[in-house]
């Protein structure tokens, strides 16, 4: 399994992005797709992930201001991040997990896509 993610970049306070990621390869039907970010000197940590179902699990840190989605016959998953903060400013990964049923999970990591934030 491959993950492609785009849509990082440099925006102002109080601005929009939206990351994209793509999945690419043979991927099992029990699977969540989502976003982590890092900081300079932080641990990574889930922005937000989502289950094939399409129920969302967001970060409190975020909830209210990001928003993530699917597109299952895509492989995609989205995250649509408004009221940007500078406390926002990491480089984003896509992350996929899956399993078969009754099996452990495979975790995959998108490249890493810079959103920073500042004016």
């Amino acid at each position: 399994v491959q993950l492609q993610a785009s849509g990082g970049g440099l925006v102002q306070p109080g601005g929009s992005l939206r990351l994209s990621c793509t999945a690419s390869g043979s991927i099992f039907s029990i699977n969540v797709m989502g976003w982590y970010r890092q900081a300079p000197g932080q641990q990574r940590e889930l922005v937000a992930d989502i289950v094939m179902s399409g129920t969302p699990n967001y970060a409190n840190s975020v909830k209210g201001r990001f928003t993530i989605s699917r597109d299952n016959a895509k492989n995609s998953v989205y995250l649509q991040m408004n009221s940007l903060k500078d406390d926002d400013t990491a480089v984003y990964y896509c992350n996929l997990r899956h399993r078969r049923p009754l099996s452990a999970w495979y975790e995959f990591w998108g490249q890493g896509t810079l959103v920073t934030v500042s004016s």
